[in-house]
């Protein structure tokens, strides 16, 4: 199975002080016992590097890069996937849909991919299945 792995669910697995670490940390165990495919989006990567940086500093944000991001297979958004995705959230109305999460919706359904690695309420709204 692919799993989409979203910064939400980086992020609870970096900070211990987030409400679903624990969570975090027991499902992303499960992904690796059970040899799950691993997917994401280099947008994510960023948006979850800037606010690991920010939050926590540069020993998390290097935590992230040596043991995480290597087993996470990373899709670049295209240009045709930005428009699409940008279309979404301006059309939506909706100030709390983010162009990070439009894109990683447009990745997952061109991918068929139906599983996200999420604490973000925006993936089931979207038809996904949260782990």
């Amino acid at each position: 199975m692919v799993v989409f792995v979203d910064t939400s669910a980086l992020i609870c697995l970096l900070d211990e002080e987030q409400d679903e670490h624990v969570r975090a940390t027991r499902i992303w165990a499960e992904l690796m016992d059970g040899r799950a495919t691993l997917a994401s989006t280099d947008y994510v990567r960023l948006e979850a590097w800037a606010l690991l940086q920010n939050r926590l500093g540069l020993a998390a944000v290097q935590k992230f890069t040596e043991n995480y991001l290597p087993v996470i297979d990373l899709h670049h958004v295209t240009e045709h996937q930005f428009a699409v995705a940008k279309t979404h959230v301006l059309g939506s109305g909706r100030k709390a849909l983010s162009l990070v999460d439009a894109t990683s919706f447009v990745v997952m359904r061109e991918e068929a991919i139906t599983h996200a690695f999420a604490f973000d309420r925006h993936f089931r709204e979207h038809g996904f299945k949260l782990l």
